[in-house]
């Protein structure tokens, strides 16, 4: 009882493969651009404000460190 399968050919299995990465997208949820707007917005601020604190922190250990050299 050994069937025999037929392997597909390279080109077969890449047209397969982006058929199914095709699919996939289809059945993403897209944020609308008022959303990706607020997104950006809040990745900018919350940027800004870790860069501030790190800023910050390393002005502290600056004045820091020239008080103890």
């Amino acid at each position: 009882m050994a069937e025999t399968v037929a392997k597909k050919g390279f080109f077969s299995r890449i047209k397969d493969y982006f058929k199914g990465v095709g699919a996939e997208l289809k059945k993403v949820a897209w944020p609308t651009k008022k959303e990706t707007y607020k997104y950006t917005l809040v990745v900018i601020v919350v940027c800004a404000a870790f860069a501030l604190l790190f800023w910050l922190l390393d002005t502290a250990f600056l004045a820091l460190l020239n008080l103890i050299v």
